[in-house]
């Protein structure tokens, strides 16, 4: 598991299409749900005319934290859903997520640390699954 300092993700072995499945699959089984999804090579190619490798945001959301957050700060949807990428690598593919304690770190109220902590739990077993 990597770390930046607004994102933890993991390699794979697997191809985009198969990582995005598996990431899919993962977030399921940890109560996400991907509500919106952005296909970034076909939207540059679509509207730049660009070449690029697959590259997919896929917006995750877990309703019951979100809902706990909502309660913290109604504001907090401007950081919402939780981004996760899926992008071809030379090996296959990189998988990454929102690290949740950004939004700790930009909403001062202490009770939204446990709420990202348990959706940086999530997303990290979610992450586990996929790499190879």
């Amino acid at each position: 598991m990597d770390t930046t300092a607004y994102g933890i993700g993991v390699d794979s072995s697997l191809d985009v299409a198969a990582a995005e499945q598996a990431i899919r699959t993962a977030l399921a089984a940890e109560g996400f749900g991907v509500l919106t999804e952005i296909d970034v090579a076909s939207t540059l190619k679509t509207k730049l005319g660009i070449d690029s490798r697959p590259y997919r945001i896929l917006g995750a959301c877990n309703p019951a934290l979100a809902a706990s957050a909502l309660e913290v700060d109604h504001h907090v949807g401007l950081l919402l859903p939780c981004n996760v990428i899926v992008y071809e690598t030379d090996t296959g593919s990189r998988i990454e997520a929102l690290e949740p304690g950004v939004m700790v770190t930009l909403i001062a109220d202490p009770a939204m640390q446990p709420i990202a902590a348990e959706a940086r739990e999530r997303l990290v077993r979610a992450l586990h699954a996929v790499a190879t």
